[in-house]
């Protein structure tokens, strides 16, 4: 199906960036996993004799980066690919039409919620902690005497 270029784009930037930014935690966490796994063959040496580290990460080039860095286009690629596929892609282009229809709050009435509902979580925090010592108190008489 044929999509104009701004139906959902926002929400389709903000997941596919959302998404992508999980991928490379995942891929940074599997080439620190690899990095200090016990190998044989050691994927924390270097791959090649003199190469300096990568200028902006400070990451020596070895077989655990160059695993990650698979790994994460590969990644990114099928993410690109099912985010546009028709069903995601509707989902998405809904979900951006729906959440323009929605009436939000202003700035006070949004600060006015929030103080109406501190005020009774610290009611409620002050009700059961004066009962909780309330009953204490009274259990404690009642089997010791």
């Amino acid at each position: 199906m044929a999509y104009k270029a701004d139906q959902g784009r926002i929400v389709r930037l903000v997941a596919f960036w959302a998404l992508a930014l999980l991928i490379f935690y995942g891929c940074v966490s599997l080439k620190t996993s690899l990095e200090t796994w016990n190998w044989s063959s050691g994927t924390s040496k270097a791959l090649l004799a003199g190469m300096p580290r990568l200028p902006v990460l400070g990451w020596n080039f070895n077989a655990a980066l160059l695993i990650a860095g698979l790994v994460f286009a590969t990644s990114i690629w099928l993410l690109y690919r099912w985010q546009n596929s028709p069903k995601v892609a509707d989902l998405l282009i809904d979900t951006e039409s729906e959440l323009g229809k929605v009436t939000w709050p202003t700035m006070s009435d949004a600060v006015n919620s929030s103080l109406v509902v501190m005020g009774v979580v610290v009611f409620l925090m002050a009700f059961m902690a004066g009962a909780d010592i309330l009953l204490g108190w009274w259990t404690k008489s009642l089997l010791i005497g």
